[in-house]
């Protein structure tokens, strides 16, 4: 904990970027030796004439309650002259000079961005969760901001498939936000990694976003967005990523969805169109994705009477009238009335406005 205060005091410094943390570390070689020097600041192009009268002394409130958060939340330094500072992230155009690190953050590995809109359909959900945990299979991490919707449910699937996720937060490694991913958030710390480039005590403010989706689209080889409006956050990580020399996926979706607008003009724009795990696998890691695969179709439980099961195969992802599953199964609206909320109560259906049905969570990933 003591060789990370001389990095702490640094970053707490006012008025001291990226850029002159850089400078600094880049003249004198190390943090103690810049902050004993600081008489030569001054000697330094680009710095303030002021700046070294700006570090916080030893005995500093913030210093001591940085150093304190740091040690309540199990969190540690990993610097940009670390070994085992990510060697990917080291070659964007500016790369953080500072990670706070809670849990394991692996210095490399095949990783993918996943971001999204933070009001997704719940397709988009479930095929995201799903989605994730099948590349975790494969030894495909995932990499996303912890934000509502899309991020959550790309490391959720993450977790569900046993591997890794790393989720970046704008704002210090102490806050959790948003606050109702308390328990998304430890898991992922337990898992993976959450990290910062942000000191502790840093709040959630909307400037800090932009700063964060380059470090999500830098951890990573690929991004895919999912869902998007046009205005979103998520085609800023895909500017980003194309930036870095990133490849750029999105998955696409109905022209009368507003969450598509912004997927189906980065695929007019050349992104990779993805349905399916092996759309991502074949561009980032060719070979790798077993070509031979065949598609299984999901388990259905054979103690439902015949009629259910019949429903159950025709149920997916992607929303299916009542007067379509009709026509499919042969059964009338009363009798698939009666099925279908058997379905509901055993968690294999979900009923959707307008009388249509997706296949439950219960029975998603069977």
């Amino acid at each position: 904990m003591d060789n990370w205060q001389p990095w702490l005091r640094l970053h707490l410094t006012q008025g001291l970027g990226r850029g002159a943390l850089f400078r600094l570390i880049n003249h004198f070689g190390s943090p103690q030796a810049a902050l004993e020097k600081r008489g030569e600041w001054v000697r330094l192009k680009g710095l303030r004439r002021d700046l070294a009268g700006q570090v916080p002394s030893e005995t500093d409130p913030r210093l001591e309650e940085g150093l304190h958060c740091m040690q309540q939340c199990q969190a540690h330094l990993v610097t940009f002259w670390d070994p085992d500072y990510p060697p990917l992230l080291k070659t964007i155009p500016d790369p953080p000079a500072l990670l706070y690190v809670r849990g394991i953050l692996a210095a490399a590995g095949r990783r993918l961005a996943i971001v999204g809109s933070r009001r997704p359909t719940r397709t988009g959900l479930a095929w995201t969760e799903q989605l994730a945990a099948e590349l975790s299979e494969r030894g495909v991490g995932t990499v996303s901001g912890l934000a509502r919707g899309i991020d959550g449910a790309a490391h959720r699937g993450s977790l569900a498939g046993s591997g890794e996720t790393i989720a970046v937060l704008g704002c210090g490694i102490d806050r959790i936000y948003p606050p109702e991913h308390a328990e998304l958030f430890r898991a992922i710390a337990e898992q993976g990694a959450v990290i910062s480039e942000y000191p502790p005590g840093t709040d959630p403010l909307p400037g800090h976003f932009p700063g964060r989706n380059r470090i999500i689209s830098g951890l990573s080889q690929g991004v895919l967005v999912v869902e998007a409006d046009c205005n979103s956050g998520s085609l800023i990580t895909a500017e980003f990523a194309l930036d870095q020399g990133r490849e750029v996926f999105a998955v696409p979706g109905g022209i009368d969805r507003p969450t598509s607008r912004g997927t189906n003009q980065l695929l007019k724009d050349g992104a990779h169109p993805v349905t399916e795990r092996d759309d991502v696998l074949g561009v980032l890691w060719p070979g790798y994705p077993d070509k031979n695969r065949v598609d299984v179709e999901p388990q259905i439980d054979e103690a439902l009477p015949q009629s259910a099961q019949d429903v159950l195969r025709q149920l997916d992802t992607e929303p299916r009238n009542i007067d379509e599953l009709a026509g499919k199964t042969g059964l009338t609206p009363m009798e698939l009335s009666v099925i279908l909320l058997h379905l509901e109560l055993h968690g294999k259906a979900e009923a959707l406005p307008g009388a249509c049905y997706i296949r439950g969570s219960s029975a998603l990933f069977h």
